[in-house]
């Protein structure tokens, strides 16, 4: 399997329904979710879930995605910056934590193991939200396979 991430700053703080950040796989691959890196950009703790979405909503930017191996095929999965206006449906919590009131503070989930998979389809995905409380707007980092 080719491994990709993508790393970026949240261009607004994620809500109870609209993700900071999100992952989703395309029409014909599964991925493989393997590490979130989630740190606070700001002097305010805050709460942060990583949750399992089965519809896009309205997605922010496209995030540029990178290879871990520079000769692996072209990566299908595509991670977006904040949500907008719609949310996408929200089911399964699957991780959550408490960013420290400083910069840096941060969470890292890994799924080295037992992975998180998303199912092919483009309404399939993961994202970062504040499941209660208000959200800050974090550094992300989706690794996968696919």
């Amino acid at each position: 399997m080719a491994r990709a991430s993508a790393s970026f700053r949240m261009t607004a703080a994620p809500t109870n329904l609209l993700p900071g950040a999100s992952l989703y796989s395309v029409a014909a691959i599964r991925l493989h979710l393997r590490e979130v890196q989630v740190y606070n950009t700001t002097t305010t703790a805050a709460g942060i879930a990583l949750i399992r979405l089965t519809t896009a909503g309205t997605q922010g930017a496209a995030i540029t995605e990178a290879k871990y191996d520079a000769d692996q095929p072209t990566i299908q999965g595509t991670a977006f910056n904040s949500h907008t206006s719609t949310g996408p449906t929200i089911t399964d919590e699957l991780a959550r934590g408490d960013l420290g009131a400083a910069i840096g503070s941060g969470v890292i989930w890994t799924f080295d193991v037992d992975p998180i998979r998303i199912p092919p389809g483009t309404a399939n995905g993961v994202g970062l939200i504040t499941p209660t409380g208000t959200g800050q707007i974090c550094d992300v980092v989706f690794v996968w396979e696919e």
